[in-house]
């Protein structure tokens, strides 16, 4: 089978084996759930429960009325403790709601209910997916409901289910497409209820043959007419495949415009881990309060996958014995080593969108100091959406804001292969990002 790509990318370590072999395993239940109000790209949640409130497991506890928002829920049957700032992974300080779990309540069991969803409004379903504050879960954090929510004049012609998981160390998605390929496709069959594509594609890249290979075997006993709709996608190992605009390219040959979104060329990119909460949403009635998570890296005795509670912190996670260090780590990152955020401790907690922890030594987090560029060009033919970095970071560091957007740099995605190809180890992406917050700080002046 032809195996699909982008132009540019690169391949970096991958160091998937580390997890990717190991079983799903379920850890313990939190102590003190630790839960950010605001886990979503959008209007920030404020508390709908008060310090001394008794919550359910499943039970809202954060809420904005605003469309662009995605309530939070509790992991746990217990107190609540505080509501208080805590610590972030990638917003600093935030209000959170502390919660002590009842140690004489065990976790809500969820069964599944068979539902004809054909019989559901569209309206409905995607009500439901909102109630349940499911969000993008490749990282982004989109309130999923608001992706769902197609505007008018606008339409879905294809849908795209990201298989790809192209960041190092991250094996969580290769995981759950093996282990609950019938769920995820149930949840993609509501999706399709909802958008009414004309093509469905799945898209796997080629170094999880183990979850292209379980799909594979839930088509051959699959029938209706979705179909002859949905398709099968091999794609090419390489990072960032993952990227909406790279699946979009690689599997359809179309390119979205520059400052333009998929939506408007008729194209909707949903995370395999965002298929699974839809379907635990709709036929479970399970709200998003638990997530697959890779803690890897060569710190780690027992690297893996791990089902963990929203709301338990990485601290309580050592302290436990869910994951053992063999040594201290140089670097922790909340997400992949490509995009993912250094942490400064391990007091934060497990997001709706937290696909991986690692824990690096200074073997592999190594610190470069910056040289001089020998113009070779490597950054512009590694980018995948054809920029030329090394003269936005020249243009950057001169204050040349009216250079800087005109090289379109809002169209960066921060994929980091600019600065992992540059032989001078210029923080390109660094410079990049600096770029982008001024432009947009001028456009609002």
């Amino acid at each position: 089978m032809k195996k699909l790509t982008f132009k540019g990318g690169i391949h970096p370590k991958y160091c998937k084996n580390l997890s990717k072999v190991k079983p799903l395993r379920e850890a313990p239940l939190p102590h003190v759930a630790i839960v950010p109000l605001s886990q979503h790209i959008g209007a920030p949640n404020k508390a709908v429960v008060n310090k001394a409130d008794e919550v359910e497991e499943g039970q809202i506890i954060g809420k904005n009325d605003s469309f662009v928002s995605s309530p939070v829920h509790s992991p746990v049957s217990g107190k609540v403790l505080d509501i208080k700032e805590a610590f972030h992974p990638t917003l600093g300080m935030t209000s959170s709601v502390f919660i002590e779990r009842s140690e004489n309540i065990s976790s809500k069991q969820y069964s599944f209910t068979q539902r004809n969803i054909e019989e559901v409004s569209c309206r409905e379903l995607v009500s439901e997916i909102k109630n349940a504050g499911i969000v993008g879960m490749g990282g982004a954090a989109f309130p999923t409901h608001v992706k769902l929510s197609v505007p008018d004049g606008k339409k879905i012609k294809t849908l795209i289910i990201n298989g790809a998981e192209c960041e190092p160390y991250l094996t969580c998605d290769n995981v759950l497409m093996v282990q609950k390929t019938k769920e995820i496709w149930e949840g993609i069959k509501v999706l399709d209820r909802i958008l009414h594509p004309k093509k469905i594609y799945i898209a796997i890249e080629d170094n999880k043959k183990d979850a292209y290979l379980a799909f594979q075997k839930i088509f051959e006993g699959a029938s209706g007419e979705i179909m002859t709709r949905t398709k099968m996608v091999l794609l090419k190992t390489k990072y960032p495949q993952g990227g909406e605009k790279q699946l979009i390219k690689a599997t359809s040959g179309k390119e979205v415009p520059p400052a333009a979104l998929p939506i408007d060329i008729g194209f909707l990119v949903q995370n395999v881990g965002t298929a699974y909460a839809v379907y635990e949403a709709v036929y479970c009635d399970k709200p998003l309060i638990e997530r697959v998570v890779t803690l890897s890296g060569d710190c780690l005795d027992n690297p893996g996958n791990y089902l963990l509670k929203v709301g338990l912190t990485i601290k309580e996670i050592i302290e436990k014995g869910i994951i053992s260090l063999k040594e201290e780590p140089k670097k922790i990152i909340v997400g992949g080593p490509m995009m993912g955020t250094s942490q400064i401790g391990t007091e934060f907690s497990i997001l709706k969108n937290t696909s991986g922890v690692l824990f690096l030594s200074e073997r592999s987090a190594r610190i470069y100091e910056e040289d001089v560029c020998i113009k070779c060009a490597k950054c512009v033919d590694a980018c995948p959406v054809d920029l030329t970095p090394t003269e936005i970071a020249k243009n950057v560091k001169k204050g040349y804001w009216d250079k800087v957007e005109e090289q379109y740099v809002s169209d960066c995605m921060e994929c980091g292969a600019c600065a992992y190809i540059c032989p001078a180890r210029i923080p390109l992406v660094q410079y990049i990002k600096e770029g982008k917050l001024a432009v947009s700080k001028k456009k609002k002046i």
